[in-house]
């Protein structure tokens, strides 16, 4: 079995939806035995994070145009000349989606549709404009010829049934990779915060769509308090988008924090050391399909804080995560509540997502989830339980 992923980027750039097709892509190929093959644009960061895929065949075109747009029509031709037996398409409303829905017609052969996020409300009303033309070009023709649509979990379900989109749908959330044996390191912020602090940690991008402004709002009211979350730090980790950052550093600086650090962005050991030294996470997102960080905060035993539109409810279930609200008030009460529990609860808290984690999320479970929809498409015989039809 030849398959193909079709990514916007190859590299960090792509975020928490490359982290996820990267650790697919490689339990496909050493726990299954697939032949992967990956599609994508070029960027800077191709050269360092090329090896990141272990040997996995990797196919990149430049583009141009505006970036959220990544047209490169010579992309189409190389998924042509590719001969795979099926695509696994990560990118909509861009180029991506053109070729894909392309390689469709042409081959006649299955494509797996993945959203990560991009059909839930929140996401469906940002550039609007910009998506309902892409959708009367060629996004939903897309969507309506995907063989199957992906679904991390029944919210993104209920999203995609929303939308009109009536295809079959696999229900499989993303996975992570829970064998961190990383060395030790030095926290990256040893020499600004003082020892003995402990730090709640943020990772992801910049973006408006991880309400970050209302974690600042709130963390203002964290260092006002004349006791509770004294002894914490704000630690923000992640890559700015469209100057999101600097209007939160700006932030940071009119409301005079004191314990907020902005470590920028932070990849393989550096961001691996601050999930090591991190006391607690926190996402207070508007939406999110679902969030690499928070599985990877799990896997490292961190107890976690975080809206329900973070759609990782069985995290509140299993008692591995504080739920905050999206607003200022909401993610101090939640904060508040963190901070009040022993080192012993915070502890107990961080166990309980790291078995979360160790039982419904390792890469190969969900591969092996994957491949029996790939079998299922290019083989028939009866659906896999993950499917909804």
């Amino acid at each position: 079995m030849k398959v193909g992923m079709l990514l916007g980027s190859l590299t960090r750039k792509g975020g928490g939806v490359f982290e996820a097709v990267l650790g697919l892509s490689k339990s496909l190929v050493h726990a299954h035995g697939i032949d992967v093959r990956a599609f994508g644009l070029y960027d800077r960061h191709l050269i360092q994070d090329g090896r990141l895929w272990q040997g996995i065949p990797l196919t990149t075109r430049r583009h141009f145009g505006p970036d959220n747009l990544g047209i490169a029509p010579n992309l189409g031709a190389a998924l042509a000349e590719s001969a795979l037996d099926l695509l696994h398409t990560h990118n909509l409303w861009k180029y991506q989606s053109y070729a894909s829905l392309r390689w469709a017609i042409e081959t006649g052969r299955p494509v797996v549709v993945s959203p990560h996020g991009a059909l839930e409300p929140w996401a469906l009303g940002r550039s609007r404009w910009k998506k309902l033309l892409a959708a009367t070009l060629y996004e939903n023709r897309h969507l309506r010829k995907a063989a199957v649509l992906h679904a991390l979990n029944t919210q993104e379900l209920d999203a995609i049934r929303a939308y009109g989109l009536r295809n079959p749908v696999c229900v499989i959330p993303n996975g992570v990779d829970i064998d961190n044996t990383d060395t030790p390191t030095p926290a990256p912020w040893s020499g600004i915060i003082p020892a003995g602090s402990k730090v709640l940690l943020y990772i992801g991008r910049l973006h408006a769509k991880k309400n970050l402004h209302s974690l600042l709002n709130a963390w203002a009211a964290v260092e006002k308090q004349a006791s509770t979350g004294d002894d914490w730090w704000l630690v923000i980790v992640g890559w700015d988008q469209a100057g999101y950052g600097d209007s939160l550093r700006r932030f940071a600086s009119e409301s005079r924090l004191q314990r907020a650090w902005f470590a920028g962005p932070r990849f393989g050991a550096e961001k691996a050391s601050c999930l090591q030294h991190a006391d607690a996470f926190v996402l207070p997102s508007l939406s999110e399909g679902l969030p690499m960080a928070v599985l990877e905060a799990w896997a490292y035993h961190l107890p976690v804080a975080m809206t329900p539109e973070s759609n990782l409810e069985d995290g509140f279930t299993a008692e591995a995560a504080v739920p905050i609200s999206t607003d200022r008030d909401g993610i101090l009460t939640g904060l508040s509540s963190l901070f009040r529990m022993s080192d012993a609860e915070r502890r107990a808290m961080g166990m309980r997502g790291r078995s979360l984690v160790e039982r419904d999320y390792g890469w190969d479970t969900i591969s092996g989830q994957m491949v029996g929809v790939y079998d299922w498409l290019l083989g028939g015989g009866p659906a896999p339980s993950c499917i909804i039809m």
